[in-house]
Parts: structure tokens; C-alpha cells; sequence
């Protein structure tokens, strides 16, 4: 299956904002290849965490991915996630509901360290 991108999955961000090498290389590996992106709600999650130290680097680094915004495609995807998964006695955050959906939606792949997070078997993950 063939990708549009990565969509970087908070984990991942924040592995790179700490300097972990293995997290490190493996983006700039992947960013050689297609562009890289984040979701809308991936930036509230990481300004929610965010270290004060960290804050103009974090911003230069987020400034440099692909944005996707939430719209009423994605909302209703991640809602449906939401609800079928729960009927199958699976709790998912919705937040990661909403960026599960946008990486289905927009034929990327998702790289992220919690892959039971996003158990969606139309969605392509890399797991780091």
C-alpha cells in the first residue's frame, strides 16, 4: 500500500524533543522519503506537556510538518471508531480516535510507539 506520508504520533514527537537517536534517525530516514506530518490535535497534545525550556524548538520543528487540521470528515470517522470499538469492549481515547481518522483519511502512515492505541486494521503503521 502506498503512502501520502507519516503522520508523527505524540510518542514520537516527544522521543525526538528529548534527542532519543533511534527515534531521531528513523525520522530523518522516513522524511527522505515523503513528507511529514501531525495532526491538529498531536500539537494540543504536546503544548499540554510541553516543557517551557523546550517551547521556540518545539515550534521550529512543528513548523516544519505537514499540518492537518480536524474537519467534520475526520470528526465522524474518529466518533464511529470510538463507538465500534467500545461495542467490542475496546476503551479508545478519542483523541486517538481523531488521528487514527486522519491518517486513514488521508493515506498516511502512522508512526507511533503505542500501537494497542490504534487497533484499526485499514490503518498503516510503523511501530518505533
Amino acid at each position: 500500500m502506498s503512502t501520502n506520508g507519516f503522520l508523527l504520533d505524540t510518542t514520537v514527537l516527544i522521543d525526538i524533543f528529548r534527542g532519543k537517536e533511534n527515534t531521531v534517525s528513523l525520522i530523518t530516514k522516513l522524511a527522505e522519503e515523503l513528507p511529514l506530518a501531525v495532526s491538529a490535535v498531536t500539537i494540543g497534545e504536546i503544548y499540554s506537556g510541553i516543557r517551557e525550556t523546550e517551547q521556540k524548538r518545539v515550534q521550529e520543528f512543528l513548523d516544519s510538518l505537514v499540518l492537518y487540521p480536524i474537519d467534520g470528515v475526520i470528526s465522524h470517522k474518529a466518533g464511529i471508531y470510538r463507538r465500534e470499538y467500545r461495542k467490542k469492549g475496546i476503551t479508545l481515547g478519542l483523541l486517538d480516535c481523531f488521528i487514527a481518522a486522519t491518517a486513514v483519511e488521508f493515506n498516511l502512515t502512522l508512526v507511533t510507539k503505542n500501537l494497542r492505541h490504534f487497533p484499526m486494521p485499514e490503518l498503516s503503521i510503523i511501530e518505533h
